[in-house]
């Protein structure tokens, strides 16, 4: 799935690497605890509604390239300065995590686990 179908899929905005819509991605991981996402490889997606400078710096550590924020979280200019320093792509969705991960599943997006 392009990251451009999530997008769609979810009626959502790009913060952040609207050059890097067509990148494929297989599995994506919902979580609002970052001790969570730093147990992750390979893994290119993350949705969560948590959205400060730190959910841009674990993901640069757990090497995500990609969040979705979910709840109508938008990321701060510092956010999206620290995302582009490590290019990443930072995507705006309106629905709880719940909707998300249940439309991304449905359109063929696979769970980590």
């Amino acid at each position: 799935m392009t990251l451009q179908k999530i997008v769609d899929t979810l009626g959502a905005t790009v913060a952040l690497g609207q050059e890097r819509l067509d990148m494929e991605v297989e599995h994506a991981f919902a979580s609002d605890l970052m001790s969570d996402v730093l147990t992750l490889k390979d893994t290119p997606i993350l949705v969560t509604g948590l959205c400060n400078v730190q959910t841009i710096r674990t993901c640069d550590m757990a090497t995500l390239e990609v969040i979705v924020f979910v709840r109508g979280k938008k990321p701060t200019e510092d956010m999206i300065e620290l995302a582009e320093e490590n290019d990443m792509v930072l995507i705006c969705c309106p629905y709880s995590m719940f909707k998300a991960c249940g439309l991304l599943y449905q359109a063929g997006l696979k769970p980590l686990y």
